[in-house]
């Protein structure tokens, strides 16, 4: 899915980005191209020293660095996109996005991943080719906080293979995304330490650090802040969270605990969230999906299927609903999975995903609150009916079900009730309610409200 693309190529193990600096500063900068290499031969050496003296990683075999120029950065960022996915994979990504309505139709993601990166790396390493490069319009002088971050990335490479280690936890993307979280976190938090330098005080002093302040005008760059929410907020998550889980993680040990993290990764963007349940082991439910490609026919073809996560549904939730409900609903999955299919002829979609929550009283909090939510987001629809852990409407590209059982919930948009019945079927569930004989009859009390007592549906 998107995620995996978005923030495999851009912020994890492909290529580590930088740090934002505003147009103005990068125009100001540019009258700087003539930054002398061994001066910055020199500024890179002393901080990937400073950098091994904070974290205990040595360094254990010389690095290679160079200056780049913004031209042969954007070369670069093209060739990490065509050798993560092939545009096929990518075309797979972006409708998937689109189905969540996470992505608006019709969205170019390619062209976007390529300007955003464009205007912000300013360093980045490199583990395939183990090497540092930094833009030759920005002089050393400025750039030392961009080497402590990438020089970490570095020294973590030569200890734990960093593009092998996250790429092991495909296919699960949610798993991966997590890792990504722990390289930049980590990256973040010794950068923290090296600017705290001299101070003697370290990351874990201080309880009331915002990180968001170490992002500078991310937010602010002209793509990104013409984007979807979900890009920038996708684009931001590895390093706020991250950092807060790095935090939580080196609170007590301190440096030497990192290693252990390397050998027992965080198996979802769930326990970067909540730390605790990194902790305590607390992973997810296994969740699957049965052979839906037969009862489809051969006119369409499966685009995608992956892991959504916490991180994920907390993103699609936003998108209907507002903040604090996302992430209180979004904080009771316990493991998921979904699908999408693309009519060949036609490019009709079709999204199907199943949801595993942490009781049976919090699907039913997911089941009141994401049929609103379904609602918002088809705004065309009519048939609608409503029963106390079961939900459709009709749309101009097919029908929408949600339906709840236990402490799982299902969801299939653009399909049929004859599709969704064969389904549910498959899970073994008790079949989902008839459609009623007057359709467009819809009782006054909610589904919220239907599924538990009112005290018990607001959160």
């Amino acid at each position: 899915m998107l995620l995996a693309l978005f923030l495999g190529f851009c912020c994890g193990s492909s290529a580590s980005e930088g740090y934002a600096q505003d147009s103005s500063a990068a125009a100001s900068h540019a009258a700087s191209k003539s930054a002398n290499n061994a001066e910055f031969i020199a500024a890179a050496d002393e901080v990937l020293q400073q950098m091994s003296e904070i974290t205990g990683l040595k360094l254990l075999t010389p690095l290679k660095k160079s200056l780049r120029s913004r031209e042969e950065i954007r070369a670069y960022v093209i060739k990490q996109m065509n050798e993560e996915k092939n545009p096929a994979e990518r075309y797979a990504d972006a409708r998937t996005a689109e189905a969540f309505g996470l992505l608006p139709k019709g969205f170019d993601l390619d062209t976007f991943m390529v300007n955003v990166l464009t205007e912000q790396v300013e360093g980045l390493y490199d583990p395939k080719a183990q090497e540092f490069y930094i833009a030759d319009w920005s002089p050393p002088s400025d750039q030392r906080m961009v080497m402590a971050h990438e020089l970490t990335h570095a020294l973590e490479d030569q200890h734990f293979h960093i593009e092998a280690w996250s790429r092991a936890a495909r296919p699960n993307e949610d798993a991966e995304l997590a890792r990504d979280a722990v390289l930049e976190g980590s990256a973040m938090a010794a950068m923290v330490d090296y600017l705290m330098q001299g101070t003697g005080r370290s990351l874990k002093d201080l309880p009331e650090f915002d990180p968001s302040m170490l992002l500078g005008e991310l937010e602010n760059t002209p793509t990104l802040k013409s984007s979807p929410p979900f890009l920038r907020d996708a684009l931001i998550f590895p390093y706020i969270s991250g950092l807060n889980f790095s935090a939580a993680v080196l609170k007590n040990a301190g440096w030497p605990a990192l290693s252990g993290v390397f050998e027992k990764p965080p198996v979802s963007t769930q326990q970067i969230l909540h730390p605790a349940l990194y902790k305590s082991g607390k992973g997810p439910s296994t969740v699957s999906l049965p052979s839906f490609e037969k009862m489809l026919g051969k006119e369409w073809a499966k685009l995608d299927e992956n892991i959504l996560g916490e991180f994920g549904w907390r993103e699609v939730l936003k998108q209907f609903l507002d903040d604090d409900r996302a992430k209180a609903l979004a904080a009771a999955w316990d493991g998921d999975r979904y699908a999408t299919y693309e009519q060949k002829e036609t490019k009709r979609l079709i999204l199907l995903t199943r949801l595993h929550l942490d009781s049976e009283e919090r699907a039913g909090r997911f089941f009141g609150q994401y049929s609103e939510a379904l609602e918002k987001k088809h705004a065309e629809r009519s048939s609608l009916m409503r029963r106390p852990n079961f939900f459709q409407f009709d749309t101009p590209d097919g029908s929408v079900f949600l339906y709840c059982f236990g402490d799982s919930c299902v969801t299939m948009e653009g399909a049929t009730r004859k599709l969704f019945d064969a389904f549910t079927k498959a899970l073994n569930w008790p079949s989902a309610p008839p459609p009623p004989e007057h359709p467009d009859v819809v009782t006054e009390k909610t589904a919220a409200t239907l599924f538990f007592p009112a005290e018990q549906a607001a959160l």
